[in-house]
């Protein structure tokens, strides 16, 4: 089964760019990095050449030897079976990190080459390039930023009617409750399987829930490898902590982090490094607190007061060890972690749409909160996170009353539905909501 990613559109965008420069492909691990370069080769050029610095350690010394891209594509072409024709190759760096003088090559392909299209990536590119302190050419490459699949892209495989359905709407007016639960049971399939490829070709080949978990499961021991591989000997230990605290932080009433959740007695400046190998490596997502919803919301950031969240909610899911029937159980009531799921699973949708920006959260005691708050062109809009349809709470009246914002999001299981400002929309609809505001 092949599964359409939405980045391959932008990087059709990329392809025909005037001013195009190489692009690097940066995400977590095992979220199709690889595939979805060379899927785009095969689509969109005539021809792709891929070089894995990983597996062909020789392909080293054509970039030690030479700085200029001519010379370079020559020799390259003696590696790969395909010729290497600007306008018509696509020429694939793959595990770049592996190849410090090929990372730096991006800079005069940009300079003296530009019309070569070059693609990289690697695992953990941005935790190998400040272990290794390597450099990498500011202004001269495009930087995108991939993550697992979407709900969007999960139901479009799944059932394409629906998507097709969900696609077409261009108004907040209540759903025919058939076509509303029947996108609750393909989100809460999403929630078990997560966005990792392997393990969503697990679930939509309906190969039992079994197979989704082993899959998730051999991802979670791979990123414990990659801990010792990539981290320093003494941030080991601390990741790991940190890594396998996220249920237990998440669980709280209050998500906001505690570094006594992680260990007993522990300092921020002791597992700061820990929270930066994490987020580098694509693995989690650090939401600060604001002060105060304005413009610009960085600038009312409180670096002391953040949540983190998984990168994907199947990985949270089974890092939590919560059994996928429960999830996939309608009525299951499983505490706290339900609204923890449903927290973890629209911040992924909103990650796309906001453009590599991170969303804050406002919570400016313990009797309010608002899960997420998002720019949405030049206007603020808090975001509130229901899970099911348990609505009751007063964070999102407190804030209104505060600050009134001219529109508002709930997320929940309950109808589409606007009212005065305020948008209801089922948390399945998340990567759709700018079409209702």
């Amino acid at each position: 089964m092949e599964i359409r990613r939405n980045i391959v559109d932008r990087l059709k965008a990329w392809k025909e760019s005037d001013n195009r420069k190489p692009l690097l492909l940066k995400g977590a691990r095992q979220i199709g990095k690889t595939w979805v370069m060379e899927t785009f080769g095969r689509e969109c050029f005539d021809y792709c050449a891929k070089f894995d610095f990983d597996r062909q350690e020789e392909l080293k010394s054509v970039f030690r030897q030479s700085k200029s891209p001519e010379r370079i594509v020559k020799e390259l072409a003696l590696y790969c079976d395909v010729p290497i024709i600007a306008g018509k190759t696509l020429i694939v760096f793959d595990e770049i990190q592996e190849c410090e003088e090929a990372l730096n090559s991006l800079k005069y392909f940009c300079e003296d080459a530009p019309q070569y299209h070059i693609i990289a990536a690697g695992s953990l590119l941005g935790v190998a390039v400040k272990r290794r302190k390597m450099t990498v050419p500011v202004g001269k490459v495009r930087i995108e930023r991939m993550y697992p699949i979407s709900f969007s892209e999960f139901l479009k495989a799944s059932n394409s009617q629906l998507w097709d359905y969900a696609e077409e709407l261009t108004e907040a007016v209540n759903l025919p409750e058939i076509i509303l639960n029947k996108l609750k049971t393909e989100y809460r399939r999403y929630l078990v399987s997560g966005g990792m490829p392997e393990a969503v070709k697990c679930m939509l080949e309906n190969k039992g829930m079994a197979e989704v978990d082993k899959t998730l499961q051999d991802i979670l021991d791979l990123y414990e490898l990659d801990f010792a591989k990539y981290a320093d000997a003494r941030d080991i230990p601390r990741i790991h902590a940190v890594w396998h605290s996220l249920p237990s932080q998440l669980a709280k009433e209050n998500r906001k982090f505690i570094f006594k959740v992680v260990k007993p007695g522990a300092r921020a400046k002791d597992y700061e490094d820990a929270l930066m190998w994490l987020e580098d490596a694509g693995m989690i997502y650090r939401i600060y607190n604001i002060s105060k919803p304005a413009l610009p919301l960085s600038a009312y950031a409180d670096v002391s007061a953040f949540k983190i969240y998984a990168c994907d909610c199947g990985l949270l899911r089974r890092l939590a060890n919560l059994p996928a029937t429960v999830v996939m159980d309608n009525a299951a009531n499983y505490t706290e972690f339900k609204g923890s799921m449903a927290e973890n699973a629209v911040l992924q949708s909103l990650m796309p749409a906001q453009e590599n920006a991170l969303p804050f959260y406002w919570s400016p005691d313990s009797r309010a909160e608002i899960e997420f708050v998002i720019q949405h062109e030049d206007k603020i809009i808090p975001v509130e996170v229901k899970a099911e349809n348990c609505i009751s709470g007063r964070s999102l009246s407190v804030y209104n009353e505060k600050y009134h914002p001219e529109r508002r999001i709930r997320f929940s299981s309950l109808n589409l539905q606007k009212n005065e400002g305020l948008l209801s929309c089922p948390a399945p609809l998340a990567e759709w909501y700018n079409k209702f505001l």
